[in-house]
């Protein structure tokens, strides 16, 4: 795993956005799959020492992926993902919210829209995220709950992850 890899993370606040560029030694079909399956998705989702555990995905457009973020000392944490546009091993576009274990979104907690694309640039691939809101709060609500932090983590566990799957 090289050390080398980037990661940009920039808020843009004017916008009500945040972009996240991750750079990850792998071929940009492992990625897409570590990206899609959940059998790969809960070995990595969630920052060390959460885990992630998906209930149910169906991933295609107007599919959804539900699943809980566990926390070392039992907590749990829904979020439901929606998925809008699919354009294999290049573009995924989604909503993300918080939720309860039914798929029920809790409109009290920021809900985003998503933007995910994957470039091959040479023997790395490139995820760019573009991240938007409707409105600020849900922008610096989610920042303060520390999701660059958790973000930057769980990327971290995916590079340790990718040499262990099958290219």
């Amino acid at each position: 795993m090289s050390k080398n890899l980037s990661f940009d993370f920039s808020v843009d606040k004017e916008n009500k956005a945040i972009t996240v560029k991750r750079e990850f030694a792998a071929s940009r079909v492992l990625v897409w799959a570590a990206y899609t399956q959940p059998e790969i998705l809960d070995q990595w989702w969630a920052p060390k020492p959460w885990r992630a555990r998906t209930k149910t995905m169906g991933f295609r457009e107007g599919g959804r992926w539900l699943y809980a973020m566990l926390g070392p000392e039992g907590e749990e944490h829904w979020a439901l993902a929606e998925y809008i546009a699919i354009d294999a091993e290049k573009k995924l576009v989604g909503l993300d919210a918080f939720a309860d274990a039914e798929g029920n979104v809790n409109e009290e907690l920021p809900r985003s829209r998503w933007e995910m694309t994957f470039s091959d640039q040479g023997p790395l691939t490139l995820v760019e995220f573009r991240i938007t809101y409707d409105d600020l709060a849900q922008l610096e609500t989610t920042i303060q709950m520390g999701f660059m932090e958790g973000l930057a983590i769980a990327m971290e566990g995916l590079d340790e992850l990718l040499p262990s799957l099958k290219q």
